[in-house]
């Protein structure tokens, strides 16, 4: 089976850090949904793909662990990796990465699942996110 990841690089603002020059712990978030942005565009699954096929597919579950601190000036990178299943549902994991070093950061996880347009949850995987995992794995 194909590992699907994608690292993106990016620069701490500082709007993002506290008054220590830590990234506040919220901004976490928001580089994991980079990284998902930048996973769909990678493999042809983003959000405006799974909206224009019906669907769409909000967080309903995730994890942090912090490892180290992201301070003002790092140049860190965030790797993203699905984790398949047969579940209607989508799977990532994540690393934050420091890319002078390589030290590691943070890690955590995500799960997505699939809801109509109508708002109500699908439990059945939808056909366009099978056709894309028979495409890709």
């Amino acid at each position: 089976m194909n590992k699907l990841s994608v690292t993106k690089s990016f620069d701490v603002r500082f709007s993002e850090v506290d008054s220590m020059c830590i990234v506040w712990h919220g901004n976490y978030m928001l580089y994991f949904e980079d990284a998902r942005e930048a996973f769909g565009k990678e493999y042809g699954i983003d959000y405006l793909t799974m909206y224009g096929h019906g669907f769409y597919a909000p967080l309903v579950d995730v994890h942090f662990s912090y490892k180290k601190p992201i301070i003002y000036g790092m140049k860190p990178a965030v790797t993203i990796t699905y984790k398949p299943t047969d579940a209607a549902k989508i799977l990532f994991e994540y690393e934050i990465r420091d890319t002078a070093d390589g030290s590691l950061l943070a890690t955590g996880d995500t799960m997505q699942v699939f809801m109509d347009l109508k708002y109500q949850l699908v439990w059945q995987t939808p056909e366009f996110y099978q056709q894309w995992k028979e495409k890709w794995l």
